[in-house]
Parts: C-alpha cells; sequence; structure tokens
C-alpha cells in the first residue's frame, strides 16, 4: 500500500513491528518513508522497554522518516508528543473521546488503550505506536469508534504530511495537559504524580528542579 507519502507494508504476524523495521533500515537502507503494520505482535516494544504485546484485531504500526523531514519548530525530543497528538487528532475527528497523557500514552476516560516509542539513529528517526481497537482484558480499554486500519493509517498519514507546526499542536496539548494533573508517569523507574508537573514550551515538564523529556 502506498499513500503518496508513505510506504506501508502489511504483515500477518511479527514479533515487534519496531524491531523489525529496523532491522529492515539496518539491512537495506533508508530510501523514502515506510511503515511496517501489523494486527498482532508477538514481543512488542512499549515504553522503557515494557512489552506491549496485543491480540489480534489491534493495530500496531513503526515508521521512519528522516528527521530533516519534520517541521523545523518541533523539539526532536517532544516527537512523541506530536507523532501521538496527531493521531488522537485524526480520531478525534471521527467522533472519538481519545485523550493522550503526558507524554505518551492514549486514553479512554481513565485506562490506558494504547501509547507510542520514539527513537532516533542518525538522520532517521522511527516512531511505533500500539492502538487496542477491540477488547483486550479489563486492565486496559479500546478504542471508542470503529475505523479499520487502513482508513486510520491513511487519514494519520495524510495529516502528517500536511506538517503542522510544533506551535499548533503544542497550544491544543498544553490544554488537554490538565487530564495528565489526575495521573503519575515514569520519571527514573518511579512512578511520580503529574499533579504539579510544570509544562515547558518544549514538551517536557519540570517536576520541582527535574527536567524531563518525552523522548522514548
Amino acid at each position: 500500500m502506498y499513500n503518496g507519502y508513505m510506504k506501508i507494508i502489511f504483515l500477518n504476524e511479527v514479533d515487534s513491528t519496531h524491531s523489525y523495521l529496523k532491522n529492515r533500515i539496518a539491512t537495506e537502507g533508508y530510501s523514502s518513508p515506510l511503515c511496517i503494520v501489523t494486527a498482532y505482535q508477538t514481543n512488542g516494544i512499549g515504553s522503557r522497554g515494557n512489552q506491549w504485546v496485543g491480540q489480534e484485531g489491534n493495530l500496531f504500526f513503526s515508521f521512519v522518516l528522516k528527521k530533516a523531514s519534520l517541521p523545523t519548530d518541533l523539539p526532536l525530543q517532544s516527537a512523541s508528543i506530536y507523532f501521538s497528538y496527531i493521531l488522537k487528532k485524526v480520531l478525534e475527528k471521527e467522533g472519538s473521546k481519545i485523550w493522550l497523557k503526558w507524554p505518551n500514552d492514549f486514553y479512554m476516560n481513565d485506562k490506558k488503550i494504547g501509547g507510542t516509542i520514539t527513537s532516533v539513529n542518525k538522520e532517521l528517526i522511527y516512531c511505533g505506536i500500539g492502538l487496542n481497537l477491540v477488547n483486550v482484558d479489563e486492565q486496559y480499554g479500546h478504542l471508542d469508534i470503529k475505523m479499520s486500519p487502513n482508513t486510520i493509517l491513511n487519514n494519520y498519514f495524510l495529516q502528517l504530511e500536511e506538517l503542522i507546526s510544533w506551535k499548533h499542536i503544542f497550544s491544543e496539548f498544553k490544554i488537554e495537559f490538565q487530564k495528565s494533573r489526575f495521573f503519575k508517569s515514569t520519571v527514573n523507574d518511579e512512578k511520580v504524580s503529574l499533579t504539579n508537573a510544570v509544562l515547558n514550551d518544549d514538551g517536557s515538564i519540570s517536576l520541582g528542579n527535574t527536567k524531563v523529556f518525552s523522548l522514548r
């Protein structure tokens, strides 16, 4: 599949779309934006090296592009916020109540339904996203609207291609950030309350004298 901006390869099953993509680029090199998609991964990578293994019917995809193709005002450390919030906007436009918890977790009400990881290697940036489209278990939620993976991906990459500025994305995210204050985030392997966190213009937060960035 090719939507004019991103070449998309669908796999029935893979250990991790992120690992598969990185290995492919390491072997074949980078020529153009590329996305790997699956409905089932057996060893998915989550934040801080945790697993995000999902059952069939959900959406897992990873893509790679050049850092130079991103908006010039985007702080690279906050690419996870940028990529995540654009997907949130795409789903919201179709009627979803999904929201983004700082820095990279998708939520429905008080339940996590997915997340984003972002990494940089030389001139390339990799982004992996997992999203529950169907029910997994009581611990996690799932998307509240019906959209096919093809439609989500096509709409997402069309939106990403528009190169919306970080300033615009951040102006919306900082309002939504207030929801994050009722939750905790992991900082230096510890769960820390975001109640008194200060959101900085570069997407990082300040917790007392500690500044924490979202790239992971």
